[in-house]
């Protein structure tokens, strides 16, 4: 009877062990997956941006509840943006930035192409939004790199 006690015991230790060993990895996946934004929220983020941006150039009246609409697609992606920058925002944030330029709010769009400009430069969106922003007049400053400032000097020196 001690034996088989001893034998479970053991073997409860044993399990105990493996599963404290797996909860953690389980709970980090978990975690990193919170961390991103998950696939649906920008496939849905996408889909109501299109549908806004079909009716904008289908001229179809752009009702107070579409402009509502956008006023809280906007928030929602500043919203993430605040808490993780990814490159899929690129694109919503330049369709976004078309339907407040094609409505006449310059000042809304201008905000949205220089977020592309700020954070996701290097993508495709980069030069588009650029290419617009001179198209609007809106002066463009690229940040001076101090190490390249350094250089120049040194450049002249000698």
């Amino acid at each position: 009877m001690k034996q088989a006690l001893s034998v479970l015991v053991l073997f409860l230790f044993i399990v105990a062990l493996v599963l404290n060993q797996a909860l953690p990895a389980d709970a980090a996946k978990k975690t990193v997956q919170k961390k991103g934004v998950s696939q649906e929220f920008i496939q849905d983020m996408t889909t109501k941006v299109d549908n806004l941006t079909k009716k904008i150039y289908e001229k179809e009246l752009y009702t107070p509840s579409d402009a509502n609409q956008l006023i809280g697609l906007k928030l929602q992606l500043d919203e993430q943006m605040d808490i993780l920058s990814e490159a899929s925002f690129a694109p919503l944030y330049y369709k976004i930035g078309n339907i407040y330029r094609l409505r006449g709010q310059e000042k809304e769009a201008i905000s949205c192409y220089q977020t592309i400009l700020e954070n996701f430069s290097e993508t495709a969106y980069g030069p588009k939004a650029r290419d617009i922003l001179t198209e609007m007049g809106v002066e463009i400053r690229v940040p001076v790199d101090d190490s390249e400032e350094d250089d120049s000097f040194s450049d002249e020196e000698f």
